[in-house]
């Protein structure tokens, strides 16, 4: 087959121009948008317990700051995965980005604990979008380096818990949680600053036959890291399936009588746009994903509740409170009980976990890594 006639996918396109600076730059961009998650979520170990010292909570309202960030997080990690597949990678995480420090940023000027309440659960709702912005990243990045690269991405998690922990160091014995909360929120207002020199994904434009604009993008890529695209045509990977089917008949393919007409295949469009007609959510618990779907849930579980439960933690477990049944008075506590110290070293640990990884990750696979990073999640580590 002549060159001019070969087709290609977006993938093939990647591989072939290889990691260079444009994947830096979306690393950069993604790597903030992990930082700023870190900082909203690190931040719920240090409110807390300042808040029910100001306003007299019971442990059971201290309780529900955290939980409704988690509950808006539940809502939002489905419904921000749908409006991504139906308007785009980049609309879908600039939307949760503006939720996220809009209401990230009001959040300092709460007036009452039903206010704060409210818009810590719209922070979650904001918060559940990440894995859009992750996706987007992942969409760039060339298949065969995508695992060294996402652990590497990773460590922007580790970065934004040191961060914020040595931000509440600093602002929280003197000025308090509302300037915490208010500084916390500038990392979601640098995704909004350079959103416009976002590209939208090239995968994600090709599924929706916008072929031209996925071809500009796959340039632009091209000219950044210096090198060229293949030669060929760009293609869906059903198009590329069809083209290789027909140009390559196996002992499966029809062959045509004499005097026979090949029937024109449906268009390509129509198979791509419409894989789930029944529903993302059905589609995940198809026979073929079944298995996947429910392994990745346990991992995922497991994963989260070990680690949040081991930061949340982190600030109930000092010298002075470290009895197994803690009297009224060691209840009432104030910021300044917390030692940012212990929850420093605890956020810093998480960098040596990503360090090992990295290692593991081009040596051992992906499955050693699930399993090393599942055992040091607690320690901070994103694995």
């Amino acid at each position: 087959m002549e060159d001019g006639n070969r087709s290609f996918t977006v993938d093939e396109a990647l591989v072939d121009m290889g990691f260079g600076k444009f994947q830096l730059y979306v690393l950069a961009y993604a790597g903030m948008g992990m930082v700023a998650e870190a900082m909203e979520m690190m931040l719920l170990s240090f409110v807390g317990p300042a808040v029910q010292s100001l306003w007299n909570l019971s442990s059971r309202e201290e309780s529900s700051i955290t939980s409704v960030v988690f509950a808006g997080m539940l809502v939002g990690a489905y419904s921000w995965g749908i409006v991504a597949d139906k308007h785009g990678r980049r609309k879908g995480f600039i939307i949760t980005a503006v939720v996220t420090f809009v209401a990230g940023f009001l959040s300092a000027f709460a007036p009452n604990y039903t206010w704060l309440i409210v818009l810590r659960c719209f922070v979650g709702l904001g918060l559940g979008g990440g894995p859009v912005l992750v996706s987007w990243y992942l969409e760039f990045i060339p298949a065969p380096n995508r695992g060294t690269w996402m652990v590497i991405f990773s460590g922007f998690w580790t970065v934004g818990t040191i961060l914020e922990a040595s931000l509440a160091w600093l602002i929280m014995p003197s000025l308090g949680w509302r300037w915490l909360l208010a500084l916390s929120s500038i990392p979601s207002s640098l995704l909004l600053m350079f959103y416009k020199w976002t590209p939208e994904s090239p995968r994600y434009l090709i599924l929706q036959g916008r072929k031209a604009e996925a071809l500009s993008i796959l340039e632009k890529i091209a000219r950044t890291n210096g090198t060229q695209l293949p030669k060929g045509v760009l293609g869906s990977e059903m198009e590329t399936e069809m083209e290789e089917t027909k140009s390559h008949p196996t002992e499966n393919t029809h062959l045509l009588k004499p005097g026979e007409v090949e029937e024109a295949p449906p268009p390509v469009s129509k198979i791509v746009l419409k894989p789930d007609s029944k529903g993302p959510l059905l589609v995940l618990l198809s026979p073929e994903l079944i298995k996947r779907t429910l392994l990745l849930w346990v991992v995922f579980f497991g994963n989260a509740f070990a680690y949040y439960g081991v930061v949340l933690l982190t600030t109930e477990l000092k010298t002075s409170q470290n009895s197994c049944y803690p009297t009224e008075k060691e209840l009432t506590h104030s910021s300044n009980d917390v030692n940012y110290r212990d929850v420093f070293i605890a956020s810093f640990a998480g960098t040596f976990s990503i360090l090992i990884s990295s290692v593991l990750s081009t040596s051992h696979g992906h499955s050693v890594i699930w399993f090393f990073g599942f055992g040091c999640r607690g320690l901070g580590s994103d694995i």
